[in-house]
């Protein structure tokens, strides 16, 4: 017997359809997982048995075969483990799925059938919306980022048999609701004010004028004068994004696992990285393409702080994003682009010392010293930054 039930894959910060379908044929006890599973996918067979048995469900006997369409597409992570358990007690006529055409379910399954969270819900339920989907089944802590989506049920679910007797009808799971405006409201708060900053009126004024006109900034300046705490007040005093940029953020947010529980992100983004980030740590990357620092930083601030020990190789890669505001990140497989439109703040010392210019400690720093410390940065780079 074949059982058909539907999920969704993600790629890059979208989601994309998949048919998980489950065949059940006689022979030799075996489970085979096609449609170019990763290794994560592949293990499942192993805790979606355990899974199954331990929730008190007969496991079949007989060969297995899951198929995960459209077959071209690379298959990763754990969420496939609840469709795949579905569709085996589908197949063995445990579960109806007459009345669930119009659902979509993903989870990763625990081995005593808990269903644990996975990342990428609000992408997922904004994919299930488009498809025509009316619910999305999610384990109840990535419930709630999918129920910003209005037009599609979010069911939470913690075990296993919950999902089998809420589509037996056996049990009426109640969709989480919520009040967008009080999320948009409460999201948009924040405990870090620029009123804070005592004195430092040039630099901001200059912070200002950057705001205002969404410039890229670099503040030079001995160690302590405040440019890291200048930086990280500069969000509070952009204008809130609206709604669609908060939710284009949070999808970003929500596909790096970042969200933390609350469903959207409202205000604008402040990121910071260390000057030891690593390519695709700072741009992106992975075997499938995971979104990096300047895409985490979308519609908000990425903050540079020591610049010139930045590798100059890391630098130069911001080129693109500063340009055309995306980057795009190219793989034998696949080529994924990520939105990367941020204001650019970073700050650095004069001089290696840091006291160059300082009227109260003496720079211990030689002229070759000092340009050599400043010729880190290259000329294209600072071209790209507005106010200095």
């Amino acid at each position: 017997m074949i059982a058909k039930v539907y999920t969704l894959s993600l790629l890059g910060i979208d989601a994309l359809p998949v048919e998980v379908e489950v065949d059940l044929s006689p022979g030799l006890p075996a489970f085979a997982t096609v449609g170019l599973p990763d290794n994560v996918v592949r293990e499942s067979k192993d805790r979606v048995k355990t899974a199954v048995q331990n929730s008190g469900y007969p496991f079949p006997t007989d060969r297995i075969t899951v198929n995960l369409a459209p077959a071209h597409l690379k298959k990763e992570g754990a969420g496939f483990d609840l469709p795949i358990a579905v569709g085996i007690l589908a197949a063995l006529g445990l579960v109806n799925l007459a009345s669930a055409e119009d659902v979509v379910m993903v989870g990763e399954l625990s081995l005593d059938g808990r269903v644990k969270p996975v990342t990428g819900g609000l992408p997922m339920a904004i994919q299930a919306e488009k498809t025509g989907c009316k619910r999305i089944i999610l384990p109840a802590e990535s419930a709630r980022e999918a129920a910003v989506v209005e037009g599609v049920s979010a069911i939470p679910v913690t075990t296993l048999s919950d999902v089998v007797e809420y589509l037996g009808g056996r049990s009426d799971i109640q969709p989480i609701r919520l009040d967008h405006d009080a999320i948009y409201a409460q999201a948009l708060a924040s405990d870090i004010d620029f009123n804070e900053v005592k004195g430092q009126e040039h630099a901001k004024r200059g912070i200002e004028v950057a705001a205002a006109g969404g410039h890229n900034l670099l503040m030079i300046g001995p160690p302590g004068a405040g440019k890291t705490m200048l930086a990280q007040r500069l969000p509070g005093i952009l204008p809130p994004p609206g709604f669609e940029e908060a939710l284009e953020v949070s999808k970003i947010f929500s596909v790096a696992g970042l969200l933390k529980g609350s469903p959207m992100i409202a205000r604008r983004p402040f990121r910071a990285p260390h000057h030891t980030i690593s390519d695709a740590g700072l741009i992106g990357g992975g075997h499938i393409p995971r979104p990096g620092e300047v895409s985490l930083a979308h519609n908000g601030v990425l903050f540079l702080d020591e610049l010139p020990e930045f590798r100059r190789n890391i630098l130069d890669l911001l080129r693109q994003p500063l340009e055309d505001g995306t980057v795009t990140i190219a793989r034998a497989s696949i080529t994924l682009t990520f939105p990367a439109r941020f204001m650019l703040v970073a700050a650095m010392n004069p001089c290696p010392c840091g006291y160059s210019g300082d009227p109260i400690r003496p720079c211990s720093c030689g002229p070759q010293q000092v340009q050599r410390y400043r010729g880190r940065i290259s000329g294209p780079i600072l071209d790209r930054i507005d106010l200095h």
